[in-house]
């Protein structure tokens, strides 16, 4: 019988094994500028790299995400677009090391142009600020032979920084199994959902699958090499599978039957992608380019890191225990960063004015308040507790076929879910809203990505005066006559759903405060 996925410890930024005392002694810690770093990558290398004993630098579109991290206090964030070159050389200057952990994962026409534009930003701004080490992660791809558009894109990208004459260590990994990876995201949900299926003739190529911890390992090493080293390396873990095998293991793991697989030789990458986005959270904008990727063997060409950079402590790590350690961290809430959270879907320059009506548009609103006994603590702690598991407490058919209705169209949908159940920080998705502004205590606003007309918001606060009031109000900003027509279209539901929110939020706080057990309280309790 396995281990129990409850009982595995977990990695994380505080572990001993990455928790090394400062390299240079007697000099002022390295700064490190960090590309990347609200992703799922470079958000578990950020504390890491603290913990190693360096300064780290951020350069970010969305400053409050930057303020969001649990070590902000140590962190300076830039504001910029590494698109932009003004923006990159700011962010550039004093630093001695760079890690590159951008990606454009879409399937936007423009995203070759996009990635090579920033390539060519950073690799000259390094150059110019006299940068000792430039860090990228790659894909692994056969050495010869038609690549997809975007394993082509990132060995083009290499290749850009490798000519900047500063020196560059290209890490070239396949797929990343760890708890809230795209990867290990669609492992689990085909092989949950489907006991039985159909799928293209990829998964029966060769995989080499490398648990996070194990890329986060060769990332940290990377800067203690010397000068001389620099070059491409392949990065896997111990493991060499089919697809269908590691479908399979994590089936055997998860305690299901085993899934019969057909492979088949007609389904294309757009099919394909489109079928995974319907059965598991990865849109298929974003499933797009990870099926692509597989219609390659993903396995190591050569092992020369092994001569640069000694394995960590234990070995790597097997597949199967990538798998335990990722279902871990899931089971006790304790997943640091997600595949969700490099994907933002509008600007800052959308975010909702402080007065709405004051913006000089049209606006609708739907608002209601409610005076309740149970306390601000309990109140809070329901509000926060929304979505994912605990749902939308109301009408949950309504929203399963507005979240199928948003997949039909190429949406995100409902399956996201939420990195934590128990915690919230600015840029979390819940579902297929966004968390754009978290006071604790007073005021959650989450901005709809689903596929809408217009641009949306929904704010649930928390006011305190002589009692206890809980305002709920969703602002939408139409976008020409179609928008117009979708408020209209949906305005008689709302008086169903959103009534129906606020007064169950309302009761679960009360019954909280009367010892009752409410669904965010059982599953803050560990109830199942």
């Amino acid at each position: 019988m396995s281990e129990s996925p409850s009982a595995v410890t977990a990695p994380s930024g505080a572990e001993p094994l990455y928790r090394w005392s400062p390299v240079h002694e007697g000099e002022t810690a390295p700064l490190v500028l960090l590309l990347g770093a609200t992703g799922y990558v470079g958000g578990r290398l950020l504390p890491r790299l603290l913990n190693a004993g360096y300064r780290v630098r951020v350069l970010t579109r969305r400053p409050e995400r930057a303020r969001d991290f649990a070590v902000s206090d140590v962190v300076e964030a830039v504001t910029g677009d590494a698109a932009d070159a003004d923006a990159v050389r700011r962010a550039m200057d004093g630093v001695r090391y760079v890690y590159h952990l951008v990606h454009s994962m879409t399937d936007r026409r423009d995203f070759q142009r996009l990635d090579r534009v920033i390539a060519r930003n950073v690799a000259g701004a390094a150059a110019a600020a006299g940068v000792r080490r430039l860090v990228y992660l790659g894909g692994l791809s056969p050495r010869s032979g038609p690549l997809s558009a975007h394993l082509a894109s990132r060995r083009e990208v290499g290749e850009i920084l490798e000519r900047s004459g500063v020196p560059v260590l290209v890490f070239q990994a396949g797929v990343v199994i760890g708890s809230g990876s795209a990867s290990f995201e669609m492992i689990r949900h085909l092989t949950e959902v489907l006991p039985v299926m159909t799928a293209p003739r990829w998964v029966r190529n060769h995989i080499q699958p490398i648990a996070i911890r194990d890329v986060l390992h060769y990332l940290l090493y990377a800067l203690e090499l010397g000068d001389d080293v620099s070059g491409v390396f392949d990065i896997g873990g111990p493991d060499v599978l089919r697809y269908d095998e590691m479908m399979n293991g994590y089936a055997r793991l998860a305690g299901l039957p085993r899934r019969r697989i057909w492979a088949l030789p007609v389904l294309t990458p757009r099919l394909a992608s489109h079928w995974v986005g319907l059965v598991t959270p990865v849109p298929s904008n974003l499933a797009r380019p990870l099926v692509e990727s597989l219609q390659h063997d993903c396995v190591m060409h050569d092992h020369r890191v092994d001569d640069f950079i000694a394995t960590p402590p234990g070995g790597l790590i097997p597949y199967d225990e990538a798998l335990r350690l990722a279902l871990g961290r899931i089971e006790v809430d304790q997943v640091e960063t997600s595949w969700v959270d490099a994907a933002v879907a509008q600007a800052p320059s959308d975010a909702l004015p402080s007065d709405p009506e004051w913006a000089g548009r049209v606006v609708y609103t739907d608002e209601r308040a409610i005076e309740t006994t149970a306390s601000p603590e309990a109140l809070w702690r329901v509000i926060t507790g929304i979505g994912g598991e605990n749902g939308w407490y109301s009408t949950p058919l309504l929203w399963a076929l507005r979240g199928w209705g948003d997949r039909m169209f190429g949406g995100v949908g409902l399956k996201r879910g939420r990195r934590s159940r128990s915690s919230l920080r600015v840029g979390d998705v819940i579902d297929f809203w966004r968390v754009e502004v978290c006071e604790p205590g007073r005021l959650l606003r989450l901005r709809a990505e689903m596929r809408l007309p217009g641009l949306a918001w929904l704010d649930l606060s928390c006011e305190t005066n002589t009692r206890t009031r809980y305002r709920q109000r969703a602002i939408f900003f139409p976008r020409g006559l179609s928008g117009r027509l979708y408020w209209l279209a949906v305005l008689p539901f709302h008086g169903l759903v959103f009534s129906g929110m606020a007064r169950r939020i309302v009761a679960i706080a009360e019954g909280e405060d009367g010892g009752a057990l409410g669904p965010a309280s059982r599953h803050r309790s560990g109830e199942q």
